[in-house]
């Protein structure tokens, strides 16, 4: 029965290592229980292959204090040339009936956003890629200060098939 069990527990784990065959890189941070405006989640990327292309995912989870229907991000890729290239994204996190949308059971959501399609690194070297909060209130210019309800920020980069 003992062997049994073994086997079972390292059958289940090479099962699901290998059915995210897709996956280059996938890294969590957490951003505690509130994400303040100044805090930058920066994931280091290196020894990607020059010749292929790559889907980028941000990747993010939330609970109940999340009080927003969407989510407005900039995010910045530092090459390893120096150059930057700086994006603000928008991501609905919920349906018109207030329900988050993402995966999960209970009251923490992870949500897999589509960042970049097809992406070919061509530079040698290791790349950053920022990511920072960036909401406001309706009609108000200043950024809210501490975002409830993010408890994590995720990074992903998948091989396109």
């Amino acid at each position: 029965m003992h062997k049994f069990l073994v086997f079972l527990l390292l059958s289940i784990c090479f099962l699901m290592t290998s059915c995210d065959s897709k996956q280059v890189f996938d890294e969590y941070k957490s951003v505690g229980k509130s994400w303040h405006k100044d805090s930058i989640v920066n994931f280091q990327v290196k020894d990607l292959d020059t010749l292929k292309s790559y889907n980028l995912f941000i990747n993010i989870r939330n609970n109940s204090d999340f009080n927003y229907n969407n989510l407005f991000l900039i995010t910045s890729m530092n090459f390893p040339n120096g150059k930057i290239i700086t994006d603000t994204l928008e991501y609905e996190m919920a349906y018109p009936d207030g329900k988050f949308m993402g995966s999960g059971f209970g009251e923490v959501k992870e949500n897999k956003l589509w960042y970049k399609e097809k992406v070919q690194f061509t530079e040698e070297g290791v790349y950053q890629v920022d990511i920072q909060q960036a909401m406001r209130k309706n009609g108000k210019i200043d950024p809210i200060e501490k975002l409830e309800g993010i408890t994590e920020v995720g990074f992903r980069i998948e091989k396109v098939n």
